[in-house]
């Protein structure tokens, strides 16, 4: 299945605290799991105004329905086509 990021818009989110994450967190699982087995979430990164969430998913349109079922924003959805990091530049290791 494809790979996502999804960029949402959250003013304040490096602020919240741990009660109002750990609720966000239930809220997108309840929904991921009356969704089934084709939308699984991989882990979010917080910045201080905007949270990038990591997804596996069927379509792209499974992302933008958990979003509306759970509530939550979605500014932007891209498909991550491949992975680079520091042992991508070491050409003796691939």
């Amino acid at each position: 299945m494809p790979k996502y990021v999804i960029e949402r818009e959250i003013p304040g989110a490096g602020k919240l605290s741990a009660e109002q994450l750990k609720a966000m967190s239930q809220r997108s699982c309840e929904v991921l799991n009356k969704m089934g087995s084709q939308i699984h979430w991989i882990e979010s990164y917080v910045t201080a105004n905007k949270v990038y969430c990591i997804y596996i998913a069927a379509s792209r349109e499974l992302i933008e329905e958990h979003a509306r079922q759970g509530g939550f924003s979605v500014n932007s959805v891209s498909e991550v086509f491949t992975v680079i990091k520091p042992t991508t530049a070491d050409l003796t290791l691939g």
